[in-house]
């Protein structure tokens, strides 16, 4: 069954955002705990391996996206490739993924507004973020991809003012120092713990293949797709590498490696607890959620539109 198609309305710039969109929530949270296990420099190469693994998925993803443009993403190309049956268990796999995610980021921005706003219920604020993020998706592509660009820019432009101000309170010691596995110097123990670290280094990247599901809205996807991605994966690995090196740089690393918010944290040690330049950070840190809880939400509700057109929904 195939009826039903999708207008083609979102150019390179629109699907960059979302590439870095869906995935930089993970610049600003959940990636310390890799510390814990690897230590800095232990986590570093981790992350770099992590890197090298999905830029060159990327490229291979970027072939196979240009090549079939629909909404589908995944369940596409495994119907392409292995039929009906490969398709149906890529399809609900891909699904699941994206629909488990939203939650926790729901719950982490009702939270995180609950922090803000004391006598306000993070469930409730959780089921706003809902409620508001899903209508503007039914408002039109075009117009959530362009607020998804607008928010991505604030959340990267966020992780730049971070590193300007937290960079006069950098030390190369302080980054260094017990950084295998907390260990000064290299050890078997440190591979083990560059093992254990490798899920919180893939929070750096996780869900940017989403971009495939709006493949089937994109202007020219032969070359919006590609120049999309590649910007994306680049943008995504210089943000990493940053964010790492100077929040672990300015302090003892290790009062960081097992908290939600190591970017506030480590910027305390550096401006103190009542910096203009803090409570910008923690404001818009904000946007870093919203970017990915609405890029997942306009990536899954194209994978539902792909699985009905296909007569699986």
């Amino acid at each position: 069954m195939q009826t039903g198609h999708l207008q083609p309305t979102l150019n390179a710039w629109h699907l960059w955002g979302l590439a870095v969109g869906l995935v930089i929530s993970g610049e600003y949270f959940g990636w310390s705990y890799g510390w814990a296990s690897a230590g800095t420099l232990g986590f570093m190469v981790t992350a770099i391996v992590v890197a090298v693994m999905y830029t060159t998925f990327i490229f291979s993803f970027t072939e196979l996206t240009t090549a079939i443009p629909n909404a589908g993403g995944p369940f596409a190309y495994a119907s392409r490739a292995f039929g009906p049956t490969g398709g149906f268990i890529a399809g609900f796999a891909v699904l699941v993924e994206f629909v488990f995610a939203p939650p926790a980021i729901a719950m982490a921005i009702g939270a995180y507004l609950q922090v803000q706003f004391p006598g306000v219920s993070a469930k409730l604020m959780a089921v706003c973020a809902y409620v508001i993020f899903m209508s503007l998706n039914i408002v039109g592509v075009k117009i959530a991809a362009t607020f998804e660009l607008v928010v991505t820019l604030l959340a990267i432009f966020e992780l730049l003012v971070f590193m300007g101000v937290v960079a006069p309170g950098f030390s190369v010691a302080n980054f260094v120092a017990h950084g295998w596995a907390g260990q000064d110097t290299f050890s078997p123990l440190a591979i083990s713990g560059m093992f254990a670290a490798i899920p919180f280094a893939i929070w750096f990247f996780l869900a940017i293949e989403g971009v495939a599901m709006a493949a089937e809205e994109a202007k020219d996807p032969k070359r919006t797709i590609p120049v999309a991605y590649i910007a994306g994966i680049i943008t995504l690995v210089v943000l990493a590498i940053g964010v790492m090196v100077f929040a672990g740089g300015v302090g003892d690393w290790r009062k960081l490696s097992n908290i939600n918010d190591p970017l506030p944290q480590a910027m305390k040690v550096v401006v103190g607890d009542n910096s203009t330049w803090l409570h910008m950070l923690v404001w818009i840190g904000l946007f870093g959620l919203v970017a990915s809880f609405h890029g997942i939400i306009l990536g899954y509700s194209r994978q539902i539109f792909a699985l009905g057109r296909a007569g699986y929904l």
